[in-house]
């Protein structure tokens, strides 16, 4: 089983996403962790939206990233440029992707602006975790 590892800066929003989302589509394919380069809480934005669609992301936590957690993973996939820039040397074995998702939680607007922001992130995320599935299942990952 292919062990991925999602990572942003607070670990609050698009990689408990990915964390959640990985983890319902990629049963049996792929064994997803998350972490954050500044753990901040997970935000309650979403797990609203990711309760849309039918996962439940209120029992995960808000992780900082360290060598073991590094260490063990297949695949490390940055999910914003600091991340991406800040993040720790990673193994060499591990193979590094970044999707530049654009960040939901700064967005100022009315409550139905803020959470069109957190689906747009979410769906972001769930195509390409569709599209890196299809490919784990082929052989390509």
């Amino acid at each position: 089983m292919l062990k991925v590892l999602f990572l942003c800066t607070g670990n609050s929003c698009r990689s408990q996403m990915a964390e959640g989302i990985g983890r319902e589509y990629g049963r049996g394919l792929i064994e997803v962790h998350s972490a954050g380069l500044l753990p901040a809480g997970v935000n309650p934005y979403a797990i609203r939206v990711m309760n849309e669609i039918g996962i439940d992301i209120s029992g995960q936590t808000s992780k900082a990233i360290d060598a073991k957690i590094l260490g063990g993973m297949d695949v490390i996939i940055t999910l914003c440029g600091h991340a991406e820039q800040l993040c720790p040397t990673t193994p060499l074995e591990s193979k590094r992707l970044h999707w530049p998702i654009d960040d939901p939680v700064g967005t100022v607007g009315t409550e139905e602006k803020i959470l069109r922001e957190f689906r747009r992130a979410r769906d972001e995320i769930s195509a390409k975790i569709k599209e890196f599935l299809l490919k784990a299942k082929n052989g390509q990952e």
